[in-house]
């Protein structure tokens, strides 16, 4: 990519070690966990008001909700919700047999259960997916989606075939640990847009004091996390992005097809015009719709963060419970 570009590529190299190099304070922490199923529990982050669970993507740890000086689930907590995450914790090998579906049936609708009453669903990117088959299976007041995948044949067709392609490369080692490593799954980020990747780390180089730091806490975040289990990542990979389940109309949760127009409570989908990891083409076609000049981590942590995001959700939330 920065190919005849030697100051380019001299640049990327300089924040490539100045990332590397950065100090790093101690991580916050945790929540009190109220619930717990199969290694993954709800964490309480207080507030006053109807609950409101927020499910993040199985890939990735849900920190990007929680990040120092942006936390939407803090902000939020002070704006008359009461605010609990859905923290998937570290799979054990008993997670290895739950596919997609499964961490719905067996994970989100018990802690659902486990709830004072019914609860508002927020779900990010692959969470806001399985936000809405919990929304249709279990007791939810309202369901909103952030950036989440539902038509998958809404992915360019080449990210698709890489995406392909990877897991056929990767099945094996999946096989063999009972998880899908995230470093397989940073390499299918990285290929979806490469020369954006390089032009970070180019312009990190330059960035000093606040902004420095949010990049350092950002690209932390999304170079963490732990495995996928292995039968979620087949799932993922041939029936949500290769087969496109959901979008067909043909994903079965709990014995039911999930349909973002069957749920029996009001929706929202928060879709970013500008994602280039979840398109907006991919959004569920139900519900009411709020779209965003802003990317996949930007519209949830970014500089617009608060007041394009943020403070309508809270809008939306409070207007749908006096109505």
């Amino acid at each position: 990519m920065t190919e005849g570009a030697p100051a380019r590529m001299q640049a990327a190299l300089a924040g490539l070690k100045k990332y590397q190099d950065a100090e790093r304070g101690a991580a916050p922490p945790l929540m009190p966990a109220i619930a717990e199923a199969h290694g993954a529990s709800l964490r309480d982050y207080g507030g006053d008001g109807p609950t409101t669970l927020f499910i993040p993507s199985l890939i990735n740890p849900p920190t990007v909700l929680d990040m120092q000086g942006r936390s939407l689930l803090r902000w939020l907590a002070g704006q008359g919700c009461r605010v609990v995450l859905l923290d998937w914790g570290w799979p054990g090998a008993a997670r290895g047999a739950l596919n997609v579906a499964g961490h719905v049936e067996q994970i989100i609708l018990p802690l659902m259960s486990d709830l004072d009453g019914p609860a508002d669903l927020v779900g990010y990117c692959l969470g806001g997916t399985m936000a809405i088959a919990a929304g249709q299976l279990g007791e939810a007041r309202r369901v909103v989606t952030i950036a989440a995948p539902w038509h998958f044949d809404g992915f360019p067709d080449q990210a698709r075939a890489d995406l392909a392609k990877l897991w056929h490369g990767a099945q094996a080692t999946a096989q063999s640990l009972g998880v899908l490593p995230m470093e397989v799954l940073q390499s299918a980020f990285w290929s979806l847009d490469p020369a954006r990747t390089i032009g970070k780390f180019e312009a990190f180089a330059a960035l000093e004091g606040e902004a420095a730091r949010a990049f350092v806490m950002l690209e932390d975040w999304a170079n963490d996390g732990p495995p996928v289990p292995l039968a979620a990542a087949r799932e993922m990979f041939e029936s949500l992005f290769a087969g496109d389940a959901p979008g067909r109309g043909e994903w079965h949760v709990g014995g039911e097809v999930i349909d973002p127009a069957a749920l029996p409570c009001p929706l929202l989908n928060i879709v970013s015009t500008t994602d280039r990891i979840v398109p907006a083409a991919s959004a569920p076609r139900a519900g009411e719709r709020l779209e965003l000049a802003l990317g996949h981590v930007g519209m949830v942590v970014g500089s617009q963060a608060r007041e394009r995001l943020w403070e309508p959700l809270a809008g939306w939330l409070s207007r749908q419970r006096l109505s």
